[in-house]
């Protein structure tokens, strides 16, 4: 009886997820999916009817579900000018003679447009993926897991990552204490990557013989053709770290949003598209069925938070088993059922802390955070709602459930390095 009741808010949870998987599996759509879980959840954990609605309103005009709206829609306009006026192909074919192997043309750019901590980058990198293996013996299906994989090689040790500001600033620890321990998460990324995607005998991307191998293009061209993307990624980056330094009473998703934005002014001028690009974008079912994903995903999150379920979980067992259930399962478990990194680190985060300090072992903060930060994103690679494979899976019209079985290896294995790791630390 003990156990049951230890083990019931688990259950309750998982069985929310099953049911989220059941409605995709059948067909039901990802948002409608998402918000019958969630809406399972609330109830089973008490919420009443009233409740749940007005946690869904409040849940889509809070500011970040706004900004990522706005992120998205600009990723998206600014993804389809690159491929509508020519200029992604151009740039990869500018660039390809610089990226003489097949294997780091595919990963190239979703590596680099990972260097830019938006939600979704993996609608921008996957026209540069299918431009560049165009002459490629390559299935759509290679093509989502190298550019979804790739996309996030860097999130356990990129500093302008929301999940590790998020981390760090819940945990009161300098940015270079957590990144100078959990560096090695980057490295795994790239062999896990290589071992299961890209190594002789699992991927077979040579080039369609009697394909002319492209000549380098100049500079000059390179630096023309790749403006947008410059503008994209480095005036983020750049205006990221300025509102942090100099206001950081302003969301740090301005400087995402501005510098999308200039971007789209930039390709706009350059390619004199006009403003029927932006009207035929906003047309595009595909840009409102991401956004009923977003809408979905954000509910589902504060459903998750108002009913308590963490605490629930956290109040059903104690001791060694509760500090396990805050560093590995709980991460894992909400990461999974959530995609995204924010939701796992503010969901679970407060938890651990708390309990490695009732239990004496703060010194041992920086590598239990570690620990779940792995786990965490263990289960945000491995969920079948994150974003950026939904839009990657979308884009290249792939089956999600044949692609997401292929990623279950790979990140379990992340997980597991990142046990190997906390030991190591401790």
């Amino acid at each position: 009886m003990e156990i049951m009741t230890i083990a019931l808010p688990f259950v309750k949870v998982i069985g929310a997820f099953c049911l989220m998987l059941i409605g995709i599996r059948n067909k039901l759509g990802l948002a409608l999916s998402i918000l019958l879980g969630g809406l399972f959840m609330g109830l089973v954990f008490g919420l009443s009817v009233p409740v749940l609605l007005q946690t869904g309103v409040m849940a889509l005009v809070q500011e970040k579900f706004l900004f990522l709206v706005g992120i998205v829609g600009s990723i998206l306009i600014l993804s389809d000018a690159l491929e509508r006026s020519g200029q992604s192909a151009r740039l990869m074919t500018a660039l390809s003679g610089y990226l003489v192997r097949p294997r780091l043309r595919l990963i190239f750019f979703p590596a680099l447009i990972g260097l830019l901590p938006m939600p979704g980058g993996a609608i921008f990198s996957a026209p540069m993926v299918k431009a560049v293996s165009a002459d490629m013996t390559l299935g759509n299906e290679d093509r989502v897991v190298i550019n979804y994989w790739f996309r996030h090689v860097w999130e356990m040790a990129w500093p302008l990552y929301p999940g590790i500001i998020l981390t760090v600033a819940l945990a009161d620890i300098p940015i270079t204490a957590l990144i100078s321990r959990s560096w090695p998460g980057v490295a795994a990324m790239f062999g896990i990557g290589w071992f299961f995607f890209l190594r002789g005998g699992v991927l077979h991307a040579d080039v369609v013989p009697g394909e002319a191998r492209p000549d380098k293009g100049g500079r000059t061209t390179v630096l023309r053709e790749g403006l947008p993307l410059f503008i994209a990624i480095v005036g983020a980056i750049g205006l990221e770290s300025l509102l942090a330094r100099f206001a950081p009473h302003i969301s740090f998703e301005w400087g995402v949003i501005v510098a999308l934005v200039g971007a789209i002014i930039c390709i706009i001028a350059q390619n004199q598209l006009g403003s029927g690009l932006l009207f035929s974008v906003l047309k595009k079912k595909s840009l409102w069925t991401m956004l009923m994903v977003i809408a979905a995903i954000f509910i589902f999150k504060d459903l998750m938070q108002a009913a308590g379920i963490v605490q629930a979980m956290a109040a059903s067992a104690g001791g060694g088993v509760a500090l396990f259930a805050a560093a590995v399962f709980l991460p894992f478990l909400v990461g999974m059922v959530a995609g995204i990194n924010v939701a796992f680190v503010g969901a679970t985060f407060p938890l651990l802390i708390g309990l490695l300090h009732s239990l004496g072992m703060a010194d041992k903060l920086v590598p239990y955070l570690v620990l779940g930060s792995f786990s965490g994103f263990t289960g945000v690679m491995i969920s079948p709602i994150h974003i950026c494979f939904v839009l990657t899976c979308n884009y290249f019209e792939t089956d999600l459930g044949r692609a997401w079985r292929r990623i279950i290896a790979p990140s379990i294995c992340f997980g597991l390095s990142g046990v190997l790791l906390f030991w190591v630390l401790l």
